[in-house]
């Protein structure tokens, strides 16, 4: 038996070298692919250990659910000095949630100069007004920790950084450089700064790339010594318990003058040779990309199944919180109608918020550039802020970025204005988010539904930090037991969600079809799709009034299954009448299955 397993660890050895020699040769054809490759294998220790990937598995199911937060959402002022941020988090997070997620994404927790974590300044560090290492592996008993590679730069303040100023290893080629006078015209990037700094280094003064910030400069993967790098930031977080690896900005990584510098080949080919490694170290390790994008450029990030496990599903907000705006569901469900079903060993990741805002990229060429401004406009008016970004490099043109609201703010109303309908709105829209293929992730701000915070945003003078509030958790414990919107907006969709997970018709990779219902009013006042569970025995039509009147469906108009018993998920009422007449109230919606798993 241990010849057996010997052999086979060999034989998995042999086609992992020749798979990450086959990378590394796209990635930098001059240099020694063999001398490279065994860098990497001794760096991830594959030599000790190393799996057979499962590609087209699925690693997830209808339970999974996922929230996005930093370590300090919640805050203990009155803790003892030795409970950090990661163990109230962990200790909140148990308590409150064990039996609703599964899966955590901390926000950077590392070293940082700025933009509230993604300015890193070391990697392998735990920032120490949270916690340290201990911390976060404790948190991993309890969930699947998913955590942001942060690739595409890093902090100004990093050590890296310093030296590459001083001219010293590790850091003198660590980073991006250009000429001012270098064709950069075509660069995309989503900031209205300059894209170069000039910086004074040993060897002169030279003008570094800087996509996002000044205090963000982009590391240059051209050169192999920074690929390594993260080759070794990669293996320590795998031995730390991470088993969900968020590649933060991963699009713009690689440059080439000349271009727009945006999803070039080999950036692709960074994505596929991490893929190669971490299913290699764990089997059900995963990759996501963050590619906040137009849609079709997203999507390209699944690969042939052999890049991100799982991307987001960006131009879902946008299109999302547009219908509810708008009272009108047309470009969201021609959206659905053209988005490919994922193949097995790759899903969506479903969000409607998360720490930055409501990106308007992935909505270009899905709304009119009319239509944006109205959405835009109508969430400024809701207390709202608009983020814009150069449309090229040189250019004093600007188009809007994203919306940086909360989004229960951003659902007060319509375009109409503000009315009475906040809460049904937002929990209609998690109600879709819950029901469509993939996995549904909450910001937990919104969880909590919790509003625009205005005085954050002055003290720190950035738009983001308007929906980035830190939770005292004596008040937020308090605002989940004393009937506010907050506990009423929890338990609604602690509600849902265990809904979800009991019914094997929304597992991830389930099928999906959109349907056109007429409404009483407009036929684009009523959304609805269908699921079936991937054993086919499930069926559950999803039918949502997206507007502020009711509408009237006809459930012939579903075509049901005549043999079959339909029961509404969320009420339990049955319908023996299948030509009856369904009255939902404005936002208001129903999961209509021909099985009752809860």
């Amino acid at each position: 038996m241990t010849n057996d397993i010997s052999s086979h660890l060999a034989d998995t050895l042999v086609e992992l070298r020749s798979r990450i020699v086959t990378h590394l040769s796209h990635l930098y054809p001059e240099v020694d692919h063999d001398a490279l490759c065994d860098e990497i294998i001794d760096i991830m220790d594959f030599e000790g250990m190393c799996h057979q990937p499962r590609q087209f598995e699925n690693f997830w199911d209808e339970t999974d659910i996922a929230v996005i937060t930093y370590a300090d959402s919640i805050v203990e002022i009155s803790a003892e000095p030795d409970v950090t941020s990661f163990h109230s988090l962990d200790d909140f997070f148990f308590q409150h949630l064990k039996d609703l997620i599964s899966i955590v994404h901390v926000l950077p927790f590392y070293p940082y100069s700025s933009d509230d974590g993604f300015a890193v300044i070391d990697y392998l560090q735990v920032d120490k007004k949270l916690g340290g290492w201990p911390d976060v592996r404790q948190l991993t008993t309890h969930f699947k920790l998913m955590a942001d590679l942060v690739i595409n730069h890093c902090s100004s303040q990093s050590q890296w950084f310093e030296n590459f100023k001083q001219n010293k290893d590790p850091g003198k080629d660590y980073f991006v450089c250009a000429n001012p006078d270098d064709d950069l015209s075509r660069v995309v990037r989503p900031r209205t700064s300059p894209l170069l700094q000039k910086v004074k280094t040993a060897d002169g003064d030279k003008h570094v790339w800087c996509t996002f910030s000044h205090d963000q400069v982009d590391l240059n993967f051209a050169n192999p010594e920074v690929l390594l790098e993260f080759v070794k930031i990669v293996a320590f977080y795998l031995r730390n318990g991470i088993e969900i690896f968020r590649l933060d900005a991963v699009a713009f990584l690689w440059k080439i003058i000349g271009t727009d510098c945006l999803n070039l080949a080999q950036t692709h080919e960074v994505v596929r040779l991490f893929r190669t490694l971490v299913e290699h170290a764990k089997p059900d390790a995963l990759l996501i990309t963050e590619t906040n994008i137009p849609n079709q450029e997203n999507l390209s990030y699944f690969g042939n199944a052999n890049e991100a496990h799982i991307i987001y599903n960006f131009s879902l907000p946008p299109l999302l919180v547009n219908t509810l705006l708008t009272g009108d569901c047309h470009y969201l469900r021609t959206w659905m109608m053209s988005m490919p079903p994922a193949r097995n060993g790759t899903t969506y990741l479903n969000f409607i918020a998360s720490h930055d805002g409501l990106g308007l990229r992935p909505a270009e060429g899905l709304l009119s550039d009319e239509e944006i401004m109205t959405l835009a406009e109508t969430l400024q008016d809701f207390g709202g802020h608009i983020s814009r970004r150069a449309l090229n490099h040189g250019s004093d043109a600007e188009r809007p970025y994203e919306i940086n609201i909360s989004l229960y703010d951003a659902l007060q109303g319509t375009t109409k204005g503000g009315d009475q309908y906040n809460h049904e709105r937002f929990i209609c829209a998690h109600a879709i988010m819950l029901a469509l293929e993939g996995i549904p992730a909450f910001y937990f701000n919104s969880l909590v539904a919790t509003h625009n915070d205005d005085e954050k945003l002055k003290r720190s003078g950035h738009n983001r930090a308007i929906n980035r509030h830190n939770w005292d958790r004596e008040l937020l414990e308090q605002a989940l037991s004393n009937g506010s919107e907050h506990q009423r907006t929890f338990e609604a969709l602690s509600e849902l969600i265990k809904i979800r997970k009991a019914n094997p018709c929304f597992h991830p990779n389930a099928t999906q079809f959109t349907l056109h219902l007429p409404g009483s009013n407009n036929q684009n006042q009523v959304f609805a799709f269908w699921r079936q569970s991937i054993d086919r025995q499930q069926n559950v039509f999803c039918v949502y009034n997206i507007s502020d009147k009711i509408q009237s469906v006809s459930l012939s108009d579903l075509n049901l299954i005549n043999t079959d018993s339909w029961h509404d998920l969320i009420t339990g009422e049955d319908f023996d009448n299948h030509k009856a007449e369904i009255r939902l109230k404005p936002y208001g919606f129903i999961w209509l299955s021909n099985q009752a798993w809860i």
